[in-house]
């Protein structure tokens, strides 16, 4: 069915914009939410309390002159009118476009790719990776960059949204105080993605996205708070997790099976791209122990107690399990805090990363040697730094064999416009530790059969809107060489 244009009238519902995710070789998950008046306090939208039908169409042609795949879904009043269809059908490797119409307006239109066949490497893959997008920090220039990269998928590692009150003097302004309630998260979430620069990232391509603390409330862990602010009974901070889960779910184009129960989401999980790459999804915030000797940077025996973990068990287990597969060239952990060790000048470690959960790293790091796994390269965001980092046997003994490989991406925006700095801190305690960047940006990955590329990508400045990107430095990981090689 062909579909005429609408006016974008004051009661347009398309105002969040459209977004995919989860791409396998025959389907996609499409996304929108019906918002006419986004940032209504009550977190609906300017939405009645009635569901709404959507329509969706997917053609391999902007002008939707043929359909591939097409339908109507209920946008619901509780699940604040948002939608995830997941649209099948689909043939493997493919560009496709997609749009929506409800109400009488056509939203705008995006664009998804589905995965290659088992056992087939299909293309080669642009894969950028990104995280950390405060708001308040600045601008969301480096999205927009990001989206001119013409990415065949973007992995965002976290801190999608920020949790924290408006702040007087800040670039432009949180609506609303701390996010507690459920109406509170869908205000934010709302807030950020009418922001034309994440709109155009989204449309650009499909997303894997992971939470990582700000999500819900700065370094939680687990079922422990680590925020003082704003003060909360047990109870109170249940829900308020309850509520985060539930609005990070309404608010991003995740599979059905993702969508919470209670104050947990299944989030951890495994996406194919045919015999290219693995991407193993961690959550590393919502089983693991609270951070040894509190939060912050510490000089901690008890980080090196064995029975303290990241990931929990059962996902430990998990992960172990999906790289004895090796049915893939390169098998890239996506999760969200520092994985390699590093020291400052005293011999501290940060306790909210890896190096706070020792044996949890040590027992990954060996598991992945001990299945002979090709190519494990961990993706990392949280620190708001640009960094590329060679896995160590043993970080005490510069010497020893590197055993994988980590690339970090800087921040979107937050902290600001950076100093610049590129001298790697504490060398002399980090000497596997190969580049260091303080710039926004994110990682624009090239991933082949024989190599993976790396580009690290950064805009000039974020406090004001519309800045040039430049690619300060680039690496490449040869297929069955673990290490950097800079180009």
């Amino acid at each position: 069915m062909a579909w005429g244009q609408s006016a974008r009238a004051a009661s347009y519902p398309f105002r969040l914009g459209v977004a995919s995710g989860e791409p396998d070789a025959s389907s996609v998950v499409l996304w929108t939410r019906l918002a006419p008046s986004p940032l209504n306090a009550d977190g609906q939208g300017g939405m009645s309390n009635t569901d709404v039908t959507v329509e969706w169409q997917v053609s391999k042609t902007s002008t939707f002159a043929a359909l591939v795949a097409s339908g109507s879904v209920a946008a619901r009043y509780a699940d604040a009118h948002s939608v995830h269809v997941v649209a099948g059908g689909l043939a493997a490797d493919t560009d496709y476009f997609y749009r929506f119409r409800a109400q009488g307006h056509i939203s705008p239109v995006g664009r998804t790719r589905t995965a290659p066949a088992p056992g087939t490497a299909g293309r080669d893959l642009v894969m950028a990776f990104a995280s950390c997008a405060h708001y308040e920090s600045g601008y969301f220039t480096a999205y927009r960059r990001m989206a001119e990269d013409d990415p065949g998928l973007v992995v965002h590692l976290g801190d999608y949204i920020y949790e924290d009150p408006a702040t007087s003097g800040a670039v432009r302004l949180h609506v609303g105080a701390e996010t507690v309630s459920l109406a509170d998260y869908r205000v934010r979430h709302a807030l950020y993605k009418t922001d034309p620069d994440l709109q155009a990232a989204h449309a650009a391509a499909a997303w894997l996205v992971v939470p990582d603390d700000h999500e819900v409330e700065n370094n939680y862990a687990g079922m422990v708070r680590n925020d003082s602010s704003p003060v909360l009974t047990a109870a109170q901070w249940t829900a308020r997790r309850t509520a985060a889960y539930r609005a990070y779910y309404e608010n991003m184009p995740l599979r059905p099976s993702a969508a919470p129960t209670g104050n947990a989401i299944p989030l951890y999980r495994r996406v194919r791209w045919g015999s290219l790459a693995t991407f193993h999804l961690l959550d590393t915030r919502q089983f693991r122990d609270d951070q040894a000797c509190g939060d912050g940077w510490k000089v901690c025996a008890d980080a090196d107690l064995p029975a303290r973990t990241l990931t929990g068990a059962a996902q430990e287990s998990w992960l172990l399990d999906g790289l004895a597969q090796r049915t893939a060239t390169w098998d890239l952990l996506a999760q969200q805090v520092f994985f390699a060790r590093q020291l400052d000048g005293a011999g501290a470690a940060n306790m909210d990363a890896w190096d706070g959960y020792r044996a949890s790293r040590a027992r990954i790091e060996q598991g992945w040697r001990d299945r002979a796994v090709r190519n494990p390269v961990v993706l990392t965001g949280d620190v708001h730094r640009a960094w590329a980092n060679e896995l160590k046997a043993d970080y005490a003994d510069p010497s020893s064999a590197t055993i994988g490989t980590e690339l970090v991406c800087t921040s979107i925006s937050s902290d600001g416009n950076g100093s610049g700095d590129t001298a790697v801190p504490y060398a002399s305690n980090n000497p596997h530790l190969k580049f260091y960047a303080d710039r926004r940006g994110y990682v624009r990955t090239t991933i082949t059969p024989t190599q993976l590329r790396a580009d690290f990508r950064a805009v000039s400045g974020v406090t004001e809107h519309g800045a040039p990107v430049s690619t300060l430095r680039s690496f490449v990981i040869a297929d069955g060489r673990p290490g950097l090689t800079q180009v």
